[in-house]
């Protein structure tokens, strides 16, 4: 599955440099070069949000009845159109239209593509497969973020369509790449492949039932809670407001975090992909742990503005140290968790988890980090810690070979390594 498996890599790569170029940008060109007020703003990007919070849950069950390929074409269709008219649009109405059809597409687009990359993998590729996506995806974005820095003009709505109408062509290129992918045939099991015993379950509460990955869920939005939903909203206030910090350095910062990730991503891939993902996980954990108090010496040490400002950029760096060390472990695990049939319904749940960790995490950390410094920095070294718990916690819940995928002398391309705990016994043991 070489040959596939690249064209789904270059589809998404493509897709994030798309992204690149608006997503900085979104907030600058509806308040102010549209004049529709910071306010609408406001609206538009819980909008973008809320879309995602309202699909996600019929994703899953969508990609694994029809498969992640028309699915995946579908959604780069739909977000290619929401990104179109968001570049023409001049109206309130337009514009919160706009970004509803944008944010549902690019939400359905992400559990498609990890679902691809898992039909095209298999255990001993798998992590590497991830890695390469996350990898490509922060090039992409900075690439994409870099470029449309020189196109944008404030004083030129012009300009702007010009970025949205890339964004549009780039998600038709990820749809006509998945259109010449030729996707694996995956047996479903069904109940006469297990004779005499009844069919297993599926849907929400077969996923629910199986307590590995409610647990790997409730990590997830505390990954996400603690590190993305703070990007761009409570640490950055944090940084302007405690630690008096340009708001231009908040672009070197981020350019830091991405550099990190691109230049450490195969590095850390070699020191990870023979030890434990739990332990991985929980070693990130205590790296942003760290990071927090590195941002909480930059607004509260009473220290100069130089070092404050280095703080600032290190911790965005260790942040990217961080997530350098989930992309191969996280996205593989969901997979490696899912039975065969419900591969796609349990990266949607995860997905779900995730979007709604950057709609909750913006709305507590903002407040917290413009006004309450001390207890901002206290709450969110807390919530790392957490991490390093809930990881160690799940550890006990996998078997060895879910835990370290290199345990396996024999690569297969079979999903269901995990079977939810509530299954009749004769389907666990047939599996």
């Amino acid at each position: 599955m070489g040959a596939a498996l690249r064209r789904i890599q270059l589809g998404s790569a493509l897709s994030a440099f798309g992204l690149g170029f608006t997503v900085p940008y979104l907030y600058v060109y509806v308040a102010q070069v549209r004049d529709l007020g910071a306010g609408t703003a406001g609206i538009v990007l819980a909008v973008f949000a809320m879309a995602a919070l309202a699909v996600l849950p019929f994703t899953g069950r969508a990609i694994d009845r029809r498969g992640p390929l028309p699915v995946l074409i579908a959604a780069s269709a739909v977000a290619s159109l929401g990104a179109a008219a968001l570049g023409v649009s001049s109206q309130v109405s337009a514009a919160v239209l706009a970004a509803a059809v944008l944010g549902a597409g690019t939400a359905v687009m992400q559990p498609a593509l990890a679902t691809m990359l898992v039909r095209c993998t298999g255990t001993a590729t798998r992590t590497r497969a991830f890695a390469m996506q996350f990898f490509l995806q922060n090039l992409g974005l900075g690439i994409g973020g870099l470029v449309g820095g020189l196109i944008v003009d404030t004083s030129s709505p012009a300009s702007f369509t010009l970025l949205f109408l890339i964004e549009a062509v780039m998600f038709l290129v990820l749809g006509v790449i998945a259109a010449t992918v030729r996707m694996p045939n995956v047996p479903v099991r069904t109940p006469e492949t297990v004779a005499g015993a009844p069919a297993p379950r599926s849907g929400l509460r077969a996923l629910v039932s199986h307590r590995a990955m409610v647990q790997l869920c409730v990590l997830g939005f505390v990954l996400f809670f603690a590190c993305y939903g703070q990007f761009e909203s409570g640490l950055a206030a944090y940084g302007t407001e405690a630690a008096g910090i340009e708001p231009s350095t908040l672009g070197i910062a981020l350019a830091a975090n991405t550099a990190v990730i691109v230049v450490a991503q195969f590095v850390v891939l070699r020191l990870v992909e023979r030890r434990r993902r739990t332990r991985v996980i929980a070693a990130v954990g205590l790296i942003w742990a760290f990071a927090w108090i590195v941002a909480g010496y930059a607004g509260l040490g009473h220290s100069s503005q130089t070092m404050a400002t280095a703080a600032m950029i290190s911790t965005y760096a260790l942040f990217g140290l961080g997530e350098s060390m989930l992309s191969p472990t996280v996205a593989p695990l969901v997979a490696d968790l899912a039975p065969e049939s419900m591969v796609g319904q349990y990266n949607s749940a995860f997905a779900l988890c995730k979007q709604l960790a950057l709609a909750v995490g913006p709305a507590v950390g903002g407040p917290m980090g413009a006004s309450l410094h001390g207890p901002y920095i206290v709450t969110f070294v807390l919530f790392s810690l957490a991490i390093t718990a809930l990881a160690l916690r799940l550890g006990r819940r996998l078997t060895p070979v879910q835990d370290q995928p290199s345990l396996a002398h024999v690569p297969s391309r079979v999903v269901a390594v995990s079977v939810p705990e509530s299954a009749p016994a004769p389907v666990a043991a047939a599996r």
